[in-house]
């Protein structure tokens, strides 16, 4: 097990090797995460373990975990949303062998030279992991914004504009 995590490997002999990496390295060295972040704080805890399975797939498994600081689009407001990724991802050297892999396994496209780059692969990894929508859990809409008695109007109106509602008491 290695505690540095090279900047490319040979993917290949990484399987045949049964190589794993593992260690952590800053949220800011994602360039492409940071750009999806309120703030490049923190830093990512990662394990990348090389295997073929015995169907004879190659494979990396992929665990991270980092806080990140998202953007709540509730509130406008920066929040840390702990994201964890565990994953298997499948190495093909075509598309085609996409069809190939076993339920469950992602593809990743190895290049023709066999080269990966490990910290792209977590930061791929933690980019697909992030909601399209950050929400804080704890965060509430203003008081302001959502007062139950004019929801009850507009209840009471809607009941009473609707043209069905007479179609409603013919029913009764």
């Amino acid at each position: 097990m290695s505690v540095t995590l090279p900047e490319s490997v040979d993917a290949w002999r990484m399987v045949s090797a049964r190589r794993s990496f593992e260690g952590s390295m800053p949220v800011a060295a994602l360039e492409r995460l940071c750009g999806a972040l309120a703030g490049s704080e923190g830093e990512v805890r990662y394990r990348l373990d090389f295997g073929r399975d015995e169907l004879g797939t190659d494979y990396v498994d992929v665990h991270a975990q980092a806080p990140l600081t998202m953007t709540c689009q509730r509130t406008l407001e920066p929040f840390l949303l702990p994201v964890t990724v565990d994953s298997r991802l499948g190495l093909i050297r075509q598309e085609r062998d996409e069809a190939g892999l076993p339920p469950g396994c992602e593809p990743l496209l190895v290049a023709e030279d066999g080269r990966l780059h490990p910290a792209d692969v977590v930061e791929d990894e933690l980019l697909l992991a992030l909601p399209l929508v950050p929400v804080n859990p704890d965060s509430s809409l203003p008081d302001a914004l959502v007062d139950p008695g004019e929801l009850e109007q507009d209840e009471a109106q809607l009941q009473e504009n609707n043209p069905f509602a007479v179609l409603r008491e013919l029913k009764k």
